[in-house]
């Protein structure tokens, strides 16, 4: 006799302004029937106060379960909060430490993570919310470990993500976590999407743009900018700028708060995301380009710097012909 297996409740709780693509993202993977995949969870959404509620993208959708909803589940996702750093009802906040004490998963999508916080789920752990966010979190909330990189972070009883797309990672992380990796395959295939990313969020930063400065380093960053390609040792910028190594060491600490070394490395760093992303040249040639002399390096800098290779950026990034 065949056992059917038990299907796992997944409780979105949604609050105003709601956005609808992270909320989309726990009802994709958790809530969709998919041909050929086996049925594992079940999925809904509650709110604070049951009707209407308003979304970022301009309609007002109809919630009819309120709170209660949340004692039932066996994962509850908070797919975003907005604004972020506004506290959370006490009813929320009893129903959310209640569902934590009866072993419910909390799962937090993006801007969710302050919620959780604010419920002090988060004290003392290491936690992720969208990068933009993270200083925020950090600030309100000293007692989480906030780590701004990575793309999610899993304790079993309580999971954050960092922004948006991010929540589809974390939710097909679960997905394999509960039911093993081929039935996240499935379910990712599905999707089109790969069932695990490559790297971390700060690949999905903004590469820097060149310091704006009054100061008397500005020429200098102009300077360096456009040879990229050559050595450009401490020495030889002392020399240009006519003052000593210490002297132009004191100079970038104090207004970019970086060593001049560690500033040029950010440079090439950004300047070789710029030709991943529009242009097929080899790995060898980009980091002859930018001052990294070689593929090797290029990756060991690379992946140091944004917790991905080079290659796996391009695939992610490349913008075509």
């Amino acid at each position: 006799m065949s056992v059917v297996p038990v299907v796992h409740r997944v409780v979105a709780l949604v609050h105003p302004p709601q956005s609808t693509f992270e909320l989309g993202c726990a009802a994709e993977v958790f809530g969709i029937e998919r041909r050929g995949v086996p049925v594992r969870y079940a999925f809904g959404v509650c709110t604070e106060r049951p009707g209407p509620v308003t979304t970022l993208a301009g309609y007002d959708m109809l919630v009819p379960d309120g709170l209660a909803a949340l004692d039932r589940a066996d994962t509850i996702v908070i797919p975003g909060w907005l604004p972020p750093g506004e506290p959370p009802a006490p009813a929320v906040i009893r129903a959310l430490r209640r569902a934590h004490d009866r072993g419910t998963r909390l799962v937090s999508i993006c801007s969710g993570a302050f919620t959780l916080a604010h419920a002090g789920l988060l004290d003392g752990r290491r936690a992720t919310t969208h990068w933009a966010g993270a200083g925020q979190l950090a600030e309100q909330f000293p007692a989480v470990q906030v780590d701004p990189d990575v793309l999610y972070v899993d304790h079993g009883d309580v999971a954050t993500s960092a922004g948006s797309g991010a929540g589809i990672d974390l939710c097909l992380h679960l997905v394999r976590a509960d039911h093993g990796a081929g039935y996240a395959a499935q379910v990712a295939r599905s999707m089109v999407m790969p069932p695990h990313r490559e790297g971390g969020q700060l690949q999905y930063t903004a590469p820097p743009h060149p310091v704006q400065m009054d100061g008397s380093l500005a020429p200098l960053l102009e300077w360096m900018t456009a040879r990229l390609d050559e050595p450009l040792p401490i020495e030889e910028l002392a020399a240009h700028e006519g003052v000593s190594a210490r002297t132009l060491a004191r100079r970038f600490a104090d207004q970019l708060g970086a060593s001049p070394g560690q500033w040029l490395l950010a440079q090439r760093i950004a300047a070789s995301r710029e030709l991943l992303e529009s242009t097929d040249l080899p790995l060898d040639a980009v980091a002859r380009r930018v001052g990294l002399s070689s593929a090797t390096n290029l990756r060991r800098r690379f992946l140091s710097a944004l917790g991905t290779t080079p290659g796996a950026y391009r695939r992610a990034f490349r913008t075509g012909a």
